[in-house]
């Protein structure tokens, strides 16, 4: 399970990061919405994935409130998901 959370995690950060530095200024500066449309819909699935495996992980490893919170605050700050994988689940 925690394998499927590393790449799950991996995917959302690269996602959210293709949105801030991609799409985003396409959408805007460019007019060209359609790359925001296609990631926005597979990073909105990562991001679902994302919370649902941090609650499937926080029972299996018995993580506190504290460290849930930090996890899931990770999915929402850029390069969040990464620092959280080196932090909290490659020891395993």
């Amino acid at each position: 399970m925690i394998s499927s959370f590393r790449i799950i995690s991996y995917l959302e950060g690269i996602s959210y990061l293709l949105i801030l530095f991609v799409t985003m200024p396409l959408k805007y500066l460019f007019e060209e919405p359609q790359p925001n449309k296609v990631i926005g819909m597979a990073h909105g699935i990562l991001f679902l994935l994302y919370i649902v495996f941090t609650f499937l992980v926080k029972a299996d490893k018995k993580w506190n409130a504290k460290v849930t919170t930090i996890v899931l605050l990770c999915s929402i700050i850029p390069f969040g998901t990464f620092w959280m994988d080196k932090k909290y689940l490659k020891r395993d």
